[in-house]
Formats: C-alpha cells, structure tokens, sequence
C-alpha cells in the first residue's frame, strides 16, 4: 500500500510538469535552449538506458520464470514492440500541427500585440495541443506508475524523466492559447490539466490492471513500457533536444542521462 501511494504521487508529480513549462513561458522573456536541449537530451538517456538494461530485463526475467525460456523471451519481444506500436499509433492519431512534439520558445507569447482581439484559430490551436498531450500522457502515467510500484526508486528515475519531458509540452499548450486570449490564467489551466492524464492513467493502472496482477501481466506490461519509453525518447525527446540544441549539448545531455542512470542502478536499485 505504502509503494501504492509513492508510485501513484510521482505519477501525479511528474504529469503536473506541464505547469512548469507553463509558468516559464510567462515569467521568463526567453528560453533557455541549452538549459532544454541538454534536459531533453538527459531525460532521452535515462528513459533509454532503464528501459534497455533494467526494465526489459526485469519483464522477461518475470515471463521466462512463469512460461519457460522460449515462450518468455518471444512474449518480452512482443510485449516491447507492442508498446512501441501503440504510443506509434497514438503519434499517427494525433494530426501534426497539434501534435505536442511541435516546439514552441517562450518569446513566442511575447509576440502578441495588444492590437490582436481574441485569434480563435489560436485558441483552438492551443487547446487542441492540450487534448494530444493529454492522449499521449496517458500510457506515460501507466508506465511510470507500474514502475514505481514495483521498485520506487527506479519509479523516482523515470518520473523525473517523464517531468523534463513534460516541460516544453507545457510550453506548447499555453503560448498558443494566451496568444490568443491575453488570460494568462486560462493558458496555464489549460496546460495544467493536459498533465492530470497522467495521474489519470495511473488511476486505470490501479483499478483496472491491479486485479489481474500475476507475473504474466507484470511481464507484459513492464515490456510494454519499456518500448513506450523508447519510442518516445527516439520519437520525441531527442528530435526536441537536437531542435534547441547548441553544438552538441543534447548528445551530452543523452550521455549524462545514461550515466547518472547506470550509477543510481548500481548504488541505490
């Protein structure tokens, strides 16, 4: 119970980021294109590493143990690849011009002038942005709290990645919308609660997947999260940090990531 409630508050933690990337675009006059290339690249590296050296490995220990050695390790393939095609056909849902990939600077909301009455084709931008957001944060909510749940540090890790994450897309939702609204106020509601699918997801994890919890479905899922993660990193994180990236910051960001990673597994996991 008490592992219950920590993965369900880094999930909560993690999606609310969105804000963040919300209040940034109000009270700075410019972004920090190092500061996010080099966080984006870092998030890519831990999302990676975990996936591929302690979450695939975790998911097929688990169905190698409950349906033998040949079964298991096809069913861990499938699983991993699985969770690719589904956060794959999420991206193929989502049209490209609302797609929360597409990045925005904080000086965007700055361009604004006073002259400007409320730009719908702006503000249905902006909260078309939020609605994509919140259907790709879904599945992120389930991964990061499935992860938690069975071993809260590493939960800890990948939260934090999936809130660095989460900051430009929080970016993304509410310069569009006080562009063309001028309410400050309703552009970081709107980002705000594009991250509560998050914690939404978790929700599900608990009420829907928590019965049915054997090894079997431990294994899939764990599976299924770590393609999830990878395709987001490869798909999302890194494209992002290579499009605000100065010289090679987001590669030594990526790096980092995977540094930091590997020494909390062998300190702390």
């Amino acid at each position: 119970m008490d592992n219950l409630w920590i993965a369900f508050g880094l999930t909560l933690l993690a999606g609310l980021a969105t804000g963040i990337g919300s209040l940034l675009a109000f009270f700075t006059s410019t972004t920090n294109t190092k500061f996010l290339s080099l966080a984006l690249g870092f998030s890519a590296g831990v999302m990676i590493y975990v996936s591929m050296i302690e979450i695939i490995v975790k998911a097929r220990d688990s169905l190698v143990s409950a349906l033998g050695l040949e079964p298991g390790n096809w069913l861990t393939v499938g699983a991993f690849f699985a969770g690719m095609l589904l956060i794959a056909l999420i991206d193929r849902l989502v049209p490209s011009h609302g797609n929360p990939h597409e990045l925005k600077k904080v000086e965007d909301a700055s361009k604004r002038k006073e002259a400007v009455i409320k730009d719908q084709s702006l503000l249905k931008m902006g909260t078309f942005t939020a609605l994509a957001i919140a259907i790709h944060n879904f599945p992120e909510g389930i991964a990061t709290f499935t992860s938690a749940l069975q071993d809260p540090k590493l939960g800890i890790a990948i939260a934090v990645a999936i809130a660095i994450h989460n900051i430009p897309e929080g970016i993304a939702v509410s310069v569009p919308v006080y562009y063309a609204t001028g309410d400050k106020k309703k552009a970081f509601r709107l980002s705000f609660l594009s991250g509560l699918s998050e914690p939404i997801g978790a929700l599900v994890a608990i009420l829907i997947l928590m019965p049915f919890i054997n090894d079997v479905m431990f294994g899939v899922i764990f599976a299924a999260v770590a393609g999830i993660m990878v395709f987001i990193s490869l798909d999302g994180l890194l494209p992002a940090a290579k499009k605000y990236d100065e010289g090679h910051l987001s590669i030594y960001g990526l790096i980092c990531g995977m540094i930091v990673m590997a020494i909390s597994l062998l300190l702390f996991i």
